[in-house]
């Protein structure tokens, strides 16, 4: 899904700025495919290779970087060195870079920092952070070696703890809630949906193009306005699978769904808080989510019925 994250934020960038003015990273045998290999320069940057970050950032005079790799939440946890290599090893080469080169950075946390002692309902902004997870380990790591190289050499570091995203771009990734994703694929193609989280399991969601809205609006915030850098809540809705699926069979009455939890997907889900409150970042720079459920509901099911080719 953090491709997905990276191909929604660079395309909505592109519509945002001039032709030319983004340069899309790639690693090797990845290159960007499509609509986004024509809209602008691209740059083999490895984020475990400084080198090859600070040659980008000199080359094409970028004055902002948007960090998006990481390995999710189940994936990390089956790979815990490569996911801290990746989310700390990385970001450290990116805030070295931004420090001699003066950049700003975006780096995108996650409600993951959040562990069993947070408060379960409205998690306020500035709470415990003691999550259970590598994965939600290295998001707080990031976020207070984000702070520091903001208080130590003004690296203007700003960031957002995404919930849960859901999108149409591709397949579900491996996160604890990409179940939100798959259920949609197997609605649209009337598929019976076998869901890996248990109902009664609450976590907070939003859809894709409000989690790029979110990204771009804060680094386009006067700086002045920021009392918290490292990081925003941000949420637009909480809901558990029953919710969901009773959402989507009011487009698509026939659609069943049964249970096989994933204990893994399922221990990570109930660590984490049934919902957040992001009064923070609608006091200091004005997030306002777009999409509720039931419009982002109806979205999901039209793109995917076009992307699918499926005949109604």
């Amino acid at each position: 899904m953090r491709d997905v994250i990276k191909t929604f934020i660079i395309s909505n960038i592109y519509v945002c700025y001039p032709k030319g003015n983004i340069v899309a990273g790639y690693i090797a045998g990845a290159m960007m495919q499509g609509e986004l290999a024509d809209s602008g320069p691209m740059a083999i940057v490895d984020i475990t290779n400084e080198q090859q970050i600070a040659e980008a950032v000199s080359r094409y005079k970028v004055d902002t970087i948007y960090n998006l790799a990481a390995l999710l939440s189940a994936v990390a946890e089956a790979k815990p060195l490569l996911a801290w290599n990746i989310g700390i090893g990385g970001l450290f080469n990116v805030l070295e870079v931004a420090r001699e080169m003066n950049c700003a950075v975006f780096t995108p946390s996650s409600i993951g920092v959040f562990g069993p002692d947070a408060q379960k309902e409205r998690t306020p902004q500035d709470s415990v952070r003691n999550p259970l997870t590598m994965y939600g380990l290295t998001k707080v790591t990031g976020e207070l070696l984000s702070d520091y190289y903001f208080r130590r050499y003004q690296v203007d570091s700003r960031a957002v703890r995404f919930p849960g995203l859901i999108s149409y771009v591709a397949n579900p990734g491996g996160g604890t809630t990409d179940y939100a994703v798959d259920i949609f694929y197997s609605a649209v193609k009337g598929e019976k949906f076998e869901c890996p989280i248990a109902a009664g399991t609450f976590m907070d969601m939003m859809y894709m193009p409000d989690a790029v809205q979110a990204a771009i609006q804060l680094m386009e915030a006067e700086p002045s306005q920021l009392k918290h850098r490292n990081t925003f809540n941000v949420t637009a809705m909480s809901f558990d699978p029953e919710i969901i699926y009773n959402q989507i069979k009011k487009y698509i009455p026939d659609f069943l769904m049964a249970y096989s939890i994933d204990p893994l997907r399922q221990h990570i889900a109930e660590s984490w808080p049934n919902s957040l409150d992001d009064s923070c970042a609608r006091e200091e720079w004005g997030w306002n989510p777009v999409y509720d459920l039931d419009r982002m509901t109806k979205d999901m099911i039209e793109k995917l019925t076009v992307k699918l080719g499926v005949v109604s």
